[in-house]
């Protein structure tokens, strides 16, 4: 069935791939690692409480829900519902301070026909994993509660005590597998596995801990975002989560050289162009001053800035939903758009941080 892939940008194609940033995400073909994850297929701390002096720091954040910003938050309408998340811009306004992004998911969203499926879930994830588990989340369309059934992914991660091993990778395989079989409602599922130490890392602050906190909920064991800060749509955010835009574009052609099917075009097309939008999205995001995780929004929110590509990314946009097989479609990613977009992104936001458990 197909892969899954991230907020951040990331598209696992196995267990333990990482996934794209949502945002959010990729790295196709990455090898794994050993700092803790495991980034096989994939596409795209030590010291987690954060500072103890609530006061805004140079990078935006206020770990104790102060109220001071570092601009390009915005406000376009108060929130509109129970938890404080106002939908029009994905900020959290509870509390009076505002310009924080608000975690978008929730197991109350869950629609009806995927509650089996995430009980189902839920139990193997228990019985598998056992003493190895920390804590495991959903995160994508099923738990903000967009789902479509026989469409849609399952996305999970699973913070483990340890870094995983081929023995954990094995049994997320199997899960895997075993779920998408029994479940039609369904079309795939992808289980992340990483270290709890590396979800906390100082390195992973704004890449992996602010997926966590933000594009993850909870579904067993402790949840991770309390030992991590509130997320503001920085330039930071942005570089730490899409900034190696660059990297990704000759995984891409040596995969879509290597591709021998309408299948594997069709999924390169779909991992691609999601990397596309969401970065295209982060690229804007600190002007915008809020989040999505929509792909639709994230074009249209990209097009108010760069009007001269908004109708070439909003038909990426809806290539994500709807791929084809087409060569030339991921010629155009890669030596078109795509090099002018991590171009852009270099200019405006810089580097994303390189990783040493990553090749």
């Amino acid at each position: 069935m197909s892969s899954t892939d991230h907020a951040n940008g990331l598209d696992e194609t196995n267990a333990g791939g990482r996934k794209g940033n949502n945002g959010g995400p990729d790295r196709a073909g990455e090898t794994g690692n050993t700092g803790g994850t495991d980034r096989a297929g994939g596409l795209n701390d030590t010291n987690a409480t954060g500072d103890t002096g609530g006061t805004d720091r140079a990078d935006g954040m206020d770990r104790t829900g102060g109220t001071g910003d570092t601009g390009g938050t915005g406000d376009t309408g108060g929130p509109d519902r129970a938890d404080g998340l106002d939908r029009t811009s994905g900020l959290d306004r509870t509390g009076g301070t505002g310009g924080y992004i608000g975690r978008e998911g929730s197991l109350d969203l869950v629609q009806a026909e995927f509650r089996p499926l995430v009980s189902a879930l839920r139990d193997q994830v228990a019985e598998r994993f056992a003493g190895r588990l920390h804590s495991a989340y959903l995160y994508g369309s099923v738990p903000r509660g967009t789902a479509r059934a026989g469409r849609s992914d399952l996305d999970v991660l699973l913070a483990l005590r340890t870094d995983p091993t081929e023995a954990d990778r094995a049994e997320a395989r199997a899960v895997e597998t075993e779920l998408d079989a029994a479940f039609d409602v369904i079309d795939g599922a992808g289980i992340l596995l990483f270290g709890r130490d590396v979800l906390l890392s100082d390195l992973e602050r704004h890449d992996l801990g602010w997926f966590v906190a933000c594009l993850c909920t909870p579904l067993l064991g402790a949840d991770l975002a309390e030992l991590l800060p509130r997320y503001r749509p920085t330039s930071l955010l942005a570089r730490e989560t899409n900034g190696d835009l660059g990297d990704a574009l000759p995984r891409w052609r040596r995969a879509a050289a290597e591709a021998t099917g309408d299948a594997q075009l069709r999924a390169l097309v779909r991992g691609a162009s999601r990397k596309l939008v969401r970065t295209a999205f982060t690229l804007v995001m600190p002007r915008y001053g809020g989040w999505t995780s929509d792909l639709t929004e994230q074009a249209e929110a990209f097009a108010r800035y760069y009007p001269e590509r908004a109708e070439e990314l909003r038909k990426i946009a809806a290539l994500a939903g709807n791929p084809v097989a087409d060569r030339d479609v991921l010629t155009m990613y890669t030596e078109d758009l795509g090099p002018w977009l991590a171009a852009e992104y270099l200019t405006v936001h810089g580097a994303k941080s390189p990783r040493p458990y990553e090749s």
